[in-house]
Order: structure tokens, then C-alpha cells, then sequence
């Protein structure tokens, strides 16, 4: 079965404590949702439109997993403190089997 990935850039970061309270609250509902967290805001290298921002990168042992961990109450939950304090690009995307 392919796994399922949480991509996320973020452009903008309004509000550093929000994103801190948000950071509190995502983390134990990513594991809780079976989500592993491969990278997070470490060394980059951006190429052709590339945007040289924050990205997080965490696994799921398949798209459904990935997607009901973000659906869950616990992630929501973590949503509503981030709120408006970033502008990011998330996406939910399927891997290779």
C-alpha cells in the first residue's frame, strides 16, 4: 500500500506564538493519527520557483491514514489556534507503491 504524506510550505508566519500554541497541539495529533514526521523547518536547498520558507514534510502509512489524521478532532482542534497566523500551502499527497 503507498503511503500518504503531509506537505506543507508556509510563506507567511504572522504570528510566531500562535504558530508555537498550534506546533503544541498538531504534534501529539499527528502521532495520535499514526503521522511520522520526516522534516521540519531544517536546511533547504530551492530551485526554479522554490520557496526558501518553512516546510514540513510528515508520513502516513497511506493516503486514507493522512487524511483522516487530518480530519480528526484533535488536529481541528490545533487548526483553529493556528488560524490566520500563517499562510501556507498544504497538501495531502498519495506515494509511489
Amino acid at each position: 500500500m503507498a503511503k500518504g504524506y503531509w506537505v506543507s510550505v508556509y510563506r507567511t508566519v504572522s504570528d510566531p506564538e500562535r504558530l508555537a500554541a498550534y506546533d503544541k497541539l498538531a504534534g501529539p495529533a499527528v502521532r495520535a493519527g499514526g503521522g511520522r514526521v520526516l522534516s521540519r523547518g531544517g536546511r533547504l536547498v530551492a530551485h526554479e520557483a522554490g520557496i526558501m520558507q518553512r516546510v514540513i514534510l510528515i508520513e502516513f502509512d497511506s493516503l486514507e491514514q493522512a487524511v483522516a489524521a487530518y480530519e480528526s478532532e484533535a488536529y481541528q482542534e490545533a487548526l483553529v489556534v493556528l488560524s490566520d497566523s500563517v499562510e501556507r500551502d498544504f497538501r495531502i499527497v498519495e506515494g509511489i507503491d
